[in-house]
């Protein structure tokens, strides 16, 4: 990945340009430059002349006999004294490093080298780097960094989800293994009772019989209870829903009981229509039926997407998006790009990006790296790493790496998957936003559209990695988006089967004084419990590492 990283140096470079930024003082001076030279090198200076002036008073100050007098006394210490002193290094350097680690999970930095920036640098003659940047002053980043912690880990209903019976039970016969957690499929019968049950349903035996059927955790009971409601009345959309998602094991089927539903569901949303206004429960029934009507049509479409008849799908989607525009929280736009994606229709992808890329509007890994892929599309078939290294990138190139950069940032688990550096599962039927659970989502059906186009995916994989170095530091500060929530590690492990291993985001790298607080820890205790153990030994080997001291000759004759 090394070209990988230079490409991404390089667009960064390029895609900055190299006029002053706002704020920056003009070019100094002979003078000045001066100035700054001598601050710069005081320090040497001073250490320099600290040196001279202890030569120079050498002889003054018996420097020669004192230290004399300090090996003396060294090799008069007993192993005793070296295990206590050993004993409190580890004990002060544990302490530290407890400190330090704590201090870097909290604030993102080590309290040693903030200390030595902040305070050391300047009376070394440096500049202090922690002064705030033009237009981003310090307050207002703390209130920034307040206000994204209030946002929470929302998880939302996979907009391409698949069918239970016609694919995720198939797989389990296949496998033995279950695709969906049970967490998963509770959060998905709450959406049921949602969208599919209001509160006059106790005007119709039929919908009190589906209320039922929604609730129950058992797949037969669910489809037995759907059987009874159509026994009580043939037109319950709801029950054809439930038999189409769950007992028909292929899509043929599903989109068969699916046509039933809808001409149930048409029917009785007529009928709802005419009444919405004689009271608030006329109303709450319309929005439930509206909701069944919705999801009828937008699973056919689905069916025909997998069937093949793409174009029916297409307009499907188009229709369901003009008629119920109030319905955009459905992400009914996802499988439209997908679909439009399949049929290699790029400027009508693009004129759906237009609409929904926009700043006010959530973002989704399907939005973001459906950006970066059309701009790719434009430069993949004649990139080549070695000519951008020499060359540099072209605008063109640059635009695309950038998309690149925006997508990786909002969710970086999906190039794994694009690049098959991890292997996919089956999709969950609700995902987190930024997190593993979208990526398998967006890769399980997008994957074939980045091998398409030529040389994309080789882009991708040189470009990828060098998002992290644009993000501040630490890594879960945000560039682009809101810093990268906590809570999603967690969150997917919920969502993803337990067979699958779940991508985490980039950890951060540990600073130097860490590692070397862990080390001076270790070593002393270890020094210290040797020293016990063995005190002879550990007393013979300090006295052979100290430099001997040179005995006076004797004077006078021994009579």
């Amino acid at each position: 990945m090394a070209d990988g990283d230079g490409l991404g140096e390089a667009a960064t470079a390029a895609a900055s340009p190299p006029a002053p930024a706002p704020g920056l003082s003009p070019p100094l001076g002979w003078r000045e430059r001066l100035r700054a030279g001598l601050a710069g090198t005081g320090a040497s200076l001073w250490f320099v002349a600290g040196l001279g002036l202890l030569y120079a008073l050498r002889v003054p100050l018996r420097l020669c006999e004192n230290l004399a007098a300090v090996t003396i006394f060294l090799n008069s210490l007993t192993p005793k004294f070296y295990v206590a002193l050993t004993g409190t290094s580890s004990l002060i350097s544990g302490l530290i490093f407890i400190f330090e680690w704590w201090y870097f999970h909290k604030h993102g930095t080590s309290f040693i080298e903030q200390v030595s920036v902040s305070h050391l640098r300047p009376l070394m003659g440096g500049t202090e780097s922690s002064i705030a940047e033009p237009g981003f002053p310090s307050s207002n980043r703390e209130s920034e960094t307040s206000r994204q912690n209030l946002s929470e880990c929302k998880v939302w209903r996979n907009p391409l989800n698949l069918f239970r019976g016609a694919e995720y039970r198939r797989y389990t016969w296949v496998t033995g293994k279950e695709p969906l957690t049970y967490y998963d499929m509770n959060l998905s019968a709450q959406d049921h009772q949602t969208f599919f049950t209001c509160d006059t349903d106790f005007l119709r035996p039929s919908d009190i019989v589906m209320q039922k059927a929604w609730r129950e955790r058992n797949p037969p009971a669910r489809i037995k209870a759907a059987y009874q409601a159509l026994e009580l009345n043939n037109d319950c959309a709801t029950a054809y829903v439930l038999l189409a998602e769950e007992e028909a094991t292929t899509i043929v089927d599903a989109e068969r009981l699916f046509k039933q539903a809808l001409k149930a569901g048409e029917t009785i949303y007529r009928r709802s229509q005419q009444c919405q206004h004689q009271s608030p429960q006329h109303e709450a029934q319309l929005r439930r039926d509206t909701n069944v009507l919705v999801y009828i049509k937008r699973r056919l479409a689905m069916c025909a997407r997998k069937l093949g008849r793409i174009r029916e799908a297409v307009k499907i989607m188009r229709d369901l998006m003009k008629e119920f525009p109030p319905l955009t929280m459905l992400n009914i736009h996802e499988n439209l790009l997908e679909s439009l994606l399949e049929l290699q229709a790029y400027a009508d992808v693009q004129a759906v990006l237009a609409k929904y890329d926009d700043i006010s509007l959530p973002k989704s890994a399907a939005i973001c790296y459906t950006a970066a892929l059309l701009k790719t599309r434009t430069v993949s078939d004649k990139f080549s790493p070695e000519t951008a290294s020499r060359r540099g990138l072209s605008t063109a190139e640059i635009n695309a790496v950038e998309a690149i950069h925006r997508a990786v940032e909002f969710n970086p688990h999906v190039p794994k998957y694009l690049l098959e550096m991890k292997s996919l599962i089956l999709p969950p039927e609700h995902i987190l936003k930024r997190g593993d659970s979208e990526a398998i989502a967006y890769a399980f059906f997008h994957l074939q559209h980045w091998k398409r186009i030529e040389g994309a995916l080789n882009l991708l994989q040189c470009t990828w990695e060098g998002t992290f170095r644009m993000i501040p530091y630490p890594l879960e500060k945000g560039h682009l988006f809101y810093p990268y929530p906590s809570c999603t590690e967690t969150a997917d492990r919920e969502l993803l089967p337990t067979f699958h291993h779940v991508s985490v985001y980039p950890k951060k790298e540990l600073p130097f004084f860490i590692h070397f607080t862990a080390g001076l820890c270790s070593s002393t205790a270890m020094i210290a419990l040797l020293t016990h153990q063995f005190p002879e030994i550990m007393g013979v080997f300090a006295k052979a590492t100290r430099p001997a001291v040179p005995r006076e000759p004797r004077s006078g004759k021994r009579e």
